[in-house]
């Protein structure tokens, strides 16, 4: 069965600690281990703003999570390392380099939806820690 982002967001409201929600995104912190914590974006993107023929139906969203600031670390050593991932890719946006997967509400089913929300906050976690050694993010 599809899911809607109405559905995505009941579940990941009980699941975890939302700290900001918008329209279209919500904010939460979760535990990557060690000690380290990430803060994951979810963020929905509504069907006619999809490109034609990727099967929009209730959008897709993009799960995304900090890296580092893009001026704080080699953009090159981060490609890199980004490149070995088997899901996702970075962007930068307004100075922040994030790491992001993107998948079409209509794919998935809510049990679903935690592989890759886990896989994108654990890779973005690696990233950080090889590129700073820090966890700020």
């Amino acid at each position: 069965m599809a899911t809607s982002w109405i559905d995505l967001v009941g579940y990941v409201r009980f699941r975890y600690e939302i700290f900001q929600q918008t329209e279209r995104t919500l904010r939460f912190h979760l535990t990557t281990g060690e000690g380290r914590t990430q803060r994951v974006a979810v963020h929905h993107v509504e069907p006619d703003s999809t490109p034609a023929g990727t099967g929009a139906g209730e959008g897709w969203i993009l799960i995304e999570s900090a890296v580092a600031g893009a001026d704080n670390v080699d953009l090159r050593q981060l490609l890199e390392l980004a490149g070995q991932s088997v899901i996702g890719g970075v962007v930068i946006v307004d100075g922040v380099a994030l790491f992001r997967h993107a998948a079409a509400l209509a794919d998935l089913s809510l049990a679903g939806f935690d592989k890759p929300f886990q896989l994108v906050a654990a890779r973005a976690d690696e990233l950080e820690h090889q590129l700073t050694g820090a966890d700020h993010f």
